[in-house]
């Protein structure tokens, strides 16, 4: 079943990338993954740490957030902020507004828990539920949060990169080519629940949500309307949780070695140009590729950088770790660092 969403040429000029991560709405994607058995290479390990740790209110708010299915809209919104903002907004939602999403939800999910059909007039059954959703914070993304950010941050840079080269169609072509389709002047979702509806965004525009959670295409309602999509669909399964104890990771002795003057030049090319490839990398500190991927590799090895593959690129980003090094030791820019020279 497909979700057809109509473009004018207002929308597509409106259609933009979002600059932030959007903490409730990531945690509800987070939820939707924690309850699938998709994608166990990258998520299992994750998964069996996260299930050992629920709470009693947190499988309660599990309870409205299926693996596939309507969840209440008011319980993940779609804005940026801190996790804390956004779950005092929840918990702050006006009881007409809870009717109605749990009204709509349940049209799709008549099998809801009873309890539910009592929320909007329960306030401490809210405030239990919110409860719920802190936990769930806590446990699926909170120890994660800064290294998703950095991902999110490094996609962004690659979605615009695609506008850049092929304008906003190749933006939709690529977001996500498996769940996706532009066909114009419509953007085609596959839907798995067996939706199957046309939308019009009526000038709104569209706003495209990076997702470290989310493995297919994900429709928000709203205004604007909102497509999550997986960032960074070719990465390594593993590097979804990996170095979970951010930031700091495992500092190796390779550390005492970075300060040397190449490498530190590649270190501050890569702390001003966040999501550039090896070639880039190479051409903005003036040294060979083969050289700029070997100190990459040292500097990731330290913990230092991040590396993802997308299809024939790598692309660079910096950790907090080397952010924090380059802050403490006061290094100069690129643009300062004299006689520079291939190596």
């Amino acid at each position: 079943m497909v979700y057809r969403i109509h473009f004018t040429v207002q929308d597509l000029a409106r259609t933009r990338v979002a600059e932030t991560a959007m903490p409730l709405h990531e945690l509800e994607l987070a939820a939707r993954a924690l309850q699938s058995r998709n994608q166990p290479a990258r998520f299992d390990a994750w998964r069996h740490r996260a299930r050992a740790q629920l709470s009693a209110q947190a499988r309660m708010a599990l309870a409205l957030i299926p693996a596939v299915g309507s969840s209440p809209n008011f319980l993940s919104p779609t804005e940026s902020g801190t996790a804390g903002e956004l779950l005092e907004q929840v918990c702050g939602t006006p009881r007409e507004r809870i009717r109605a999403d749990m009204l709509e939800t349940a049209q799709h999910r008549p099998s809801l828990p009873a309890w539910t059909r009592h929320l909007a007039d329960d306030a401490t059954l809210l405030a239990e539920l919110c409860t719920g959703l802190s936990h769930l914070h806590a446990t699926l993304l909170a120890p994660h949060w800064a290294q998703f950010t950095e991902h999110l941050a490094v996609d962004r840079t690659l979605r615009l990169q695609h506008v850049l080269s092929g304008g906003v169609e190749q933006l939709l072509t690529l977001a996500n080519p498996r769940w996706m389709r532009w066909n114009p002047p419509v953007l085609e979702i596959r839907m798995v629940n067996g939706a199957d509806r046309d939308l019009h965004l009526e000038g709104q525009g569209l706003l495209l949500l990076p997702s470290m959670f989310g493995t297919r295409a994900i429709v928000t309602d709203g205004r604007p309307v909102s497509v999550s999509y997986p960032a960074f669909q070719n990465q390594h399964p593993n590097e979804i949780t990996a170095h979970a104890s951010m930031p700091g990771y495992g500092r190796s002795s390779s550390v005492s070695t970075l300060l040397g003057r190449t490498r530190t030049v590649v270190l501050s090319v890569i702390a001003e140009h966040q999501g550039c490839s090896t070639k880039e990398l190479a051409d903005r500190a003036a040294i060979a590729a083969a050289s700029a991927s070997e100190h990459a590799t040292v500097l990731r090895e330290a913990g230092l950088i991040r590396s993802l593959r997308h299809r024939n690129s790598v692309l660079h980003s910096l950790t907090p770790l080397g952010r924090a090094l380059l802050n403490t030791s006061g290094e100069l820019s690129t643009e300062r660092l004299p006689g520079r020279r291939r190596v």
